[in-house]
């Protein structure tokens, strides 16, 4: 029988119904003061619960992970709280949930850190990008991110702790899983791609030892949780906030090759046609192979993501480039995307505009299908 959208797949312990994932979407609304989902919140996933399975919005490990205005954490027991009642109402609604676990590394500020201290990377190197900040008005404004402070041994010990807790208290609050994320830019793609690490230790140099953050945060994460309930995020190739890395091909196959050791609950791998957020079409020749590659050196359930509609999803399944599609943007206009896929329905425009900060408008008032 072939595969299609809608046959049903087991990842982990879960049996989804079907394959259309809710990709994790930044939208900057957690609750002040202290990051918090709200009521807001709690709606928004309640009613795109017909997905296979919801990913959450990228969700800061501690204090020094947060990079971004209004991002929620899952640190303190008001943060628990809040996403408790998320994913209760995900389930009363039939739905799946994983938390994505996100520490920011060096796309950061001052205003975000604990003694207004620089950020943290993998090496003290300039970052060719912007964060989104809260001014003296409380209004949100894009700025440039500071040169970061290179971690030293301890600094690391403690973030795989925090990471540890982070998925404990992910559990606690309800929730199905967790995914790390291991891309976009981010601490972890910051250690494992050449161009942002330039240590010369144990966490740098060649790629075993570009891997090793991630790797231990697998492991403490699985010890912590169980492997069925974890997921990775990668995004081979990707040129988000100054990352490129000499071996990709070399880079991430061994990762993949790694990841098999414990039996995740899939790997989810991000196109490189998505920079951040924006479409590119001007995309690396080597992709292809690679995720061929990468597809034949993962024995899991491999989740792929970047612009797809339900017509490249369906061509992408069958072809087996992919087990599970994640879709993004399309789920901001459509809180019913796989009714509306299922039907050939038209599909509504997300207004971009409203994509990160504000209230319910642009979030909670799209149309269902009537």
């Amino acid at each position: 029988m072939s595969t299609t959208l809608f046959s049903p797949i087991s990842v982990g312990e879960l049996v989804l119904p079907h394959r259309i994932v809710m990709a994790p979407l930044t939208r900057s609304r957690a609750g002040q003061p202290g990051n918090v989902p709200t009521a807001m919140n709690v709606e928004y996933y309640r009613q795109r619960a017909s997905a296979a399975l919801i990913i959450s919005e990228a969700t800061q490990i501690s204090q020094q992970g947060q990079g971004y205005a209004w991002t929620p954490g899952i640190y303190s027991k008001a943060q628990i709280e809040g996403w408790r009642a998320v994913a209760d109402a995900v389930h009363d609604a039939g739905g799946r949930m994983f938390l994505q676990l996100w520490h920011v590394g060096r796309v950061s500020h001052p205003s975000f850190q604990p003694n207004g201290a620089l950020p943290v990377a993998p090496s003290a190197l300039p970052v060719p990008g912007k964060t989104f900040i809260e001014d003296a008005n409380g209004n949100g404004v894009w700025t440039d991110v500071p040169t970061p402070q290179a971690l030293g041994l301890d600094g690391i010990a403690s973030i795989v702790a925090d990471y540890r807790v982070a998925a404990r208290n992910a559990i606690a609050a309800g929730m199905d899983g967790v995914e790390i994320h291991a891309g976009n830019g981010y601490l972890l793609d910051q250690f494992i791609n050449s161009n942002s690490n330039h240590r010369t230790d144990s966490y740098g140099g060649n790629i075993e030892n570009r891997a090793r953050l991630l790797l231990e945060v697998v492991d403490a994460i699985t010890s912590e949780v169980g492997a069925e309930r974890v997921g990775v995020r990668l995004t081979p190739m990707g040129r988000f906030m100054g990352m490129g890395d000499d071996t990709p091909e070399q880079t991430f196959g061994y990762i993949a090759e790694r990841l098999n050791a414990w039996k995740l609950a899939y790997l989810h791998l991000v196109e490189p046609a998505m920079v951040g957020n924006v479409k590119d079409d001007a995309t690396d020749p080597r992709w292809d192979a690679m995720i061929l590659s990468m597809r034949k050196a993962y024995h899991g359930i491999l989740i792929l993501a970047g612009g797809y509609d339900g017509s490249s999803a369906a061509h992408a399944l069958a072809q087996g480039r992919a087990d599970i599609i994640a879709f993004g943007r399309p789920f901001i206009g459509n809180p019913d995307l796989p009714e509306r896929i299922m039907a050939g329905a038209t599909l509504n425009t997300p207004d971009p505009t409203t994509f990160f900060g504000g209230t319910s408008l642009g979030y909670t008032d799209y149309p269902k299908l009537a």
